[in-house]
């Protein structure tokens, strides 16, 4: 497949729900999302579509408050088009982007730490807390 016929949009009329919706259920970490809260997050989010031709096949989100920092989240790319290097195009994009220049990127992984360390993202066991979610 070639590239040429991928692009990616931060246009959210572009966005297809149903499409994000069928990507985030079949990931580890949002499974049991539920569809209220995938739109909210959408909805207060920077979202990044990928497309082949137009067609949705890739995803994710970025949350900033503009001056500090920027927290990546929800990067999937459709099954059927993944090998061919759409989630490095995708984090490319998101990591260039002019508006988050300068801050700290921060992001969650269980197992793409390889992916994120080639846009100079480090493992920081050390500093970090987490509060779990109780509620979907």
């Amino acid at each position: 497949m070639s590239n040429l016929e991928y692009y990616i949009s931060t246009d959210k009329s572009k966005l297809d729900f149903e499409t994000i919706k069928s990507l985030l259920k079949q990931s580890y970490w949002a499974k049991e999302r539920t569809e209220k809260t995938m739109f909210k997050s959408i909805e207060n989010s920077i979202c990044y579509g990928v497309y082949k031709n137009d067609v949705m096949v890739g995803f994710g989100r970025v949350l900033t408050d503009y001056s500090t920092v920027y927290w990546i989240c929800d990067i999937i790319i459709d099954t059927n088009h993944r090998g061919i290097g759409l989630g490095k195009k995708l984090l490319n994009t998101i990591t260039s982007t002019k508006e988050l220049d300068g801050l700290m990127g921060i992001l969650a992984t269980r197992d793409a730490h390889g992916l994120y360390e080639q846009f100079g993202f480090i493992r920081e066991p050390i500093k970090f807390m987490l509060k779990k979610r109780t509620r979907f």
